[in-house]
């Protein structure tokens, strides 16, 4: 579909209650821990020193107890956690405030004191709770903060309503995935289970060396999750996506904006505003309140959008609202925000739109690429026809490219266990996405904390070899670039909308075949406009060899996660990093010598790279996989996949156990207001 996904083993984590996904709401104030004045004559009193936890063991230890709680840095360097260095995070119930007055409060001493307790109890005794802290464990926190204490009256207010919106949008979502319908069986007392269930969105077991085990879960039993999208007499068999799709009504039933629900013995689609309709009208009447909030005067084009996203959530009809998102640029508004339902990876079918929100302010550095690359489009779009030929002809091209934006918070299906969406089109169906008057936009604040980049730096070095490790890059423009060019690409070529014979790519392939394929093209379009970008003078040779590496770590992270989930079905980004690496070798892009030593010094086993092989290894693989999609060949899909997924040409289990030795990154969120 429209997105670019990075699931990296990255740096450091953040009570929960039966709703898990519920802001917090403020929390009356608490007693700071302040030393008194001394009476005369006496030594003053120094505040207590909590020093006994690193900062690594303090955040893996409140995740645990399931607190909103996280150290950020040891700004002094005196090993010891000060008022200064931690923050409340967002989406837990309401808590007591850590610090107040610039010390800390009896209620972080008491929140200290018990993660010391927990720090030297030994392991459960019961097994699946052992499991809990295993799944758990294999996270490490990455915090996304914003200062937001800057804006005005208006702004303010203004957030406050967007917050509400996200509240009901984590409602919504939970419900579609069948997670708050479990959510009252999760044990009340056991704080672990708890937190397992509000970070993995559910109950099941989500880290990589966990996932597959079915007495990992949040809940005794380990109850899978029917998901609300569909009748839970339809999902019995692990093949029932198939059944539906082979259905004679197939094409009403699996519209994205629909839910399929049992009268007597039809099944029919209703819609998501019918079905949904009393927490999608809570989310229109806080988008009004925030529109009416939000008096800027240059804030007009995001007032239009909160006006006409409230409607669509009453009607259903999204149209307008796509209408006035895609009028909202990098220019006209400060803020980036999507609300609605739009992709549809969460679903085990990959056919229904799963509710999110993505909150976020514009980062101006966009605005240099847009200007580099927008006079390009046209002639991006005919170097991809000529390569792909008939039946597929050059078609206007008129997307946005990427905005660069810096997240505030993200909510629904855009709020993961593990990883995070770092690029997006959308959206997906309608006049805009036909058109080619989406939006797309790179999230450039995420997984550049300095933890974070030397972890990636530490994973890169254990499969890569010392030379190849000379073109990898811990700035984040290589990375960017590649997630700008993937976000093009979306829009280039036999794109969401195309039909061949009268069918589109789900029809013909299926929904997760057609995603992966589409995020295959998307993901190839990357590596291949590097050259285009690269004779055309936008980018340096150094800068577009940095690229490639750097895809190529990004691919490892993501067959490092497994071919399918334990369900069976297809994990589309790894199975395109398979494809992608398995091609690039069989080139000589990209050679594994199972002796040839790492970067690292340690491991024995790595990848060296051959540059001036890049750019015809890039352009041999988008052709055959664009036109693939083209002509709607199935059985040649199935043929990519069997051979790259299925074969021994990329070491997946090597790249597995090297990248599983690291904690995986999952974002915790922190607001300044």
């Amino acid at each position: 579909m429209t997105r670019r996904v990075v699931a990296l083993a990255l740096a450091p984590l953040a009570v929960l209650s039966c709703s898990p996904t519920t802001p917090p709401a403020e929390a009356p104030p608490v007693a700071p821990v302040v030393a008194p004045a001394p009476e005369d004559g006496e030594e003053p009193v120094t505040p207590p020193k909590y020093s006994r936890l690193g900062r690594e063991e303090l955040n893996r230890l409140a995740v645990r107890a399931n607190l909103p709680l996280y150290w950020a840095e040891d700004e002094n360097h005196d090993g010891a956690v000060d008022p200064g260095e931690v923050h409340a995070l967002l989406f837990y119930p309401p808590a007591a405030r850590w610090t107040e007055r610039g010390a800390f409060t009896p209620a972080f001493a008491a929140a200290y004191q018990g993660l010391l307790h927990a720090a030297q109890a030994g392991a459960p005794s019961e097994p699946r709770e052992r499991l809990v802290l295993e799944d758990l464990d294999q996270g490490r926190a990455t915090l996304v903060r914003s200062d937001l204490s800057g804006l005005d009256a208006a702004e303010q207010a203004f957030v406050a309503r967007i917050l509400e919106a996200t509240a009901v949008i984590d409602e919504l979502y939970d419900v579609q995935t069948g997670a708050a319908a479990l959510a009252p069986s999760v044990p009340s007392g056991d704080a672990a289970s708890q937190s397992l269930f509000r970070r993995n969105r559910g109950p099941k077991c989500r880290a990589p060396k966990t996932e597959g085990n079915p007495e990992c879960s949040a809940i005794p039993g380990a109850p899978k999750p029917v998901v609300d999208v569909y009748p839970a007499s339809v999902q019995t068999g692990p093949d029932f996506c198939a059944a539906l799709e082979k259905r004679p009504d197939a094409k009403t039933l699996l519209t994205p904006f629909t839910v399929v629900r049992e009268e007597g013995e039809r099944l029919v689609a209703v819609p998501y505003s019918k079905a949904y309709a009393g927490p999608m009208g809570r989310v229109a009447s806080a988008l009004d309140a925030a529109a009416r909030a939000l008096t800027t005067p240059s804030e007009g084009a995001l007032r239009s959008y909160l006006a006409a996203a409230a409607g669509s959530f009453r009607s259903g009809d999204w149209g307008p609202a796509d209408e006035a998102w895609a009028k909202m640029t990098a220019t006209n508004s400060k803020w980036y925000l999507r609300v609605a339902p739009d992709e549809t990876y969460w679903d085990p079918c990959s056919h229904k739109a799963g509710f999110h929100l993505t909150f976020a302010r514009i980062n101006q550095a966009s605005l240099a690429w847009q200007e580099k690359l927008t006079p390009h489009r046209k002639d991006m779009e005919e170097s991809l026809a000529k390569l792909i030929g008939a039946p597929y002809r050059a078609r206007p091209v008129t997307f946005h490219l990427p905005d660069f934006i810096d997240i505030v918070w993200n909510a629904g299906d855009d709020r993961q266990a593990f990883g995070a969406t770092i690029g997006q089109s959308l959206p997906n169906w309608g006049k805009v996405a036909s058109e080619g008057r989406g939006r797309t936009v790179a999230m450039s604040n995420l997984f550049t904390d300095p933890d974070s980049r030397a972890m990636r730096r530490e994973q890169a070095a254990s499969l890569l070899d010392a030379e190849a490790m000379k073109l990898f890059s811990d700035e984040p423009m290589p990375g960017l670039l590649d997630t700008i060019l993937h976000e093009a690409t979306h829009n280039l070529g036999p794109a969401h909308e195309y039909r061949y014979r009268g069918k589109t790519a789900d029809q013909a392939f299926g929904g997760e075949l057609a995603s992966m394929l589409e995020e295959l093209k998307a993901q190839t379009g990357a590596l291949y406009f590097l050259e285009f970008a690269k004779t055309r003078g936008l980018i340096s040779p150094e800068l577009a060899a940095q690229a490639y590496v750097d895809s190529f770590v990004w691919a490892f992270g993501h067959i490092s996660r497994g071919m399918t989930t334990p369900d069976g079905h297809r994990r589309p980004y790894s199975q395109l990093a398979a494809i992608q690496l398995g091609a690039l070798i069989d080139e000589g892009a990209l050679t594994w010598d199972p002796k040839r030593p790492a970067a690292n010094g340690r491991d024995q086993g790595a990848f060296s790279v051959e540059p001036a092989r890049f750019s015809a290894a890039a352009e041999k693989l988008m052709k055959l996989v664009a036109t693939i999609k083209a002509k709607n060949d199935r059985a040649a899909a199935e043929a990519l996949a069997k051979q790259y997924v299925e074969g021994d040409a990329v070491p997946m289990a090597t790249i597995a156990e090297r990248y599983l030795r690291f904690p995986k990154a999952s974002l915790v969120y922190a607001v300044d207001r």
